[in-house]
């Protein structure tokens, strides 16, 4: 491969009002944008890259190309390597789009949902490009300092921790001592189903500020059901969905 620069630019949840002066000046700098494709059931996520393009993109030299995301195999039982395996098949598809589109080498930009720093893979893939390629990360609003702004709530009690986690490690090891308050992401399976209700509180968000948000907070005992309703419904209708929330417990309960 020849010489690059890859520019991870973290868009948030795809608003354009919420992409960074930096992140507008850095897409105005590539000379070839990349867009994912991941299924005709997740096509709306290509295009809301495509309509931040169109909004913020002024430099008339620049090319945008999708690519194809590679599915994660889950059959596997060995989840970390099925992680690898599947950056090993990223990192191949953005390599074939880079040599496809510049060959020459130059200034590539990947849009990146939330922030290349928070829960998301694209930095490690980015790495299996090195040594010719030098990569840069452009944070974004991260999803979860959305969530509390929907909700007009703060993420942490005064002087007290809070813990960012995923569903998978919420199932597996439970609500882990000493923190209060839990903000989960990427769970698919609610995994808020599996602790103990009582004297929890609950934010949730899906598509958060975006034209579809959907915000539900209250009692865990009272608002998880509305929520696994909610989350299924609004999954058949868009064919997709991201979601997050905040869980804390009442300090004066018991």
């Amino acid at each position: 491969m020849t010489e690059i620069t890859l520019t991870l630019i973290g868009i948030g949840t795809g608003n354009p009002d919420h992409l960074t002066l930096q992140a507008i000046r850095e897409i105005n700098a590539a000379d070839l944008i990349l867009i994912p494709k991941k299924g005709s059931a997740k096509a709306d996520l290509a295009e809301l890259r495509h309509a931040i393009c169109t909004q913020v993109l002024t430099t008339p030299g620049t090319r945008i190309a999708e690519f194809d995301m590679p599915r994660r195999d889950k059959s596997n039982p060995d989840y970390r390597q099925n992680v690898e395996d599947w950056h090993d098949a990223v990192a191949i598809s953005w390599k074939e789009t880079i040599h496809n589109h510049l060959p020459q080498g130059g200034k590539i930009a990947l849009l990146v949902w939330g922030d290349p720093a928070l829960y998301d893979s694209t930095l490690r893939i980015a790495t299996r490009l090195l040594p010719r390629a030098q990569i840069r990360s452009v944070p974004g609003i991260m999803s979860l300092n959305m969530l509390a702004a929907a909700h007009t709530i703060a993420l942490n009690d005064i002087g007290a921790p809070f813990l960012v986690t995923t569903g998978r490690q919420l199932r597996e090891y439970g609500w882990l001592p000493g923190v209060d308050t839990l903000v989960v992401m990427l769970d698919g399976d609610c995994s808020f189903q599996h602790i103990a209700s009582e004297g929890v509180t609950i934010y949730w968000g899906a598509y958060v500020g975006m034209p579809e948000q959907i915000l539900l907070s209250g009692p865990l005992a009272q608002i998880g059901p509305r929520i696994l309703t909610a989350r299924a419904e609004a999954r058949a209708d868009h064919g997709w969905i991201m979601d997050i929330y905040l869980l804390r417990r009442d300090t004066n309960h018991g």
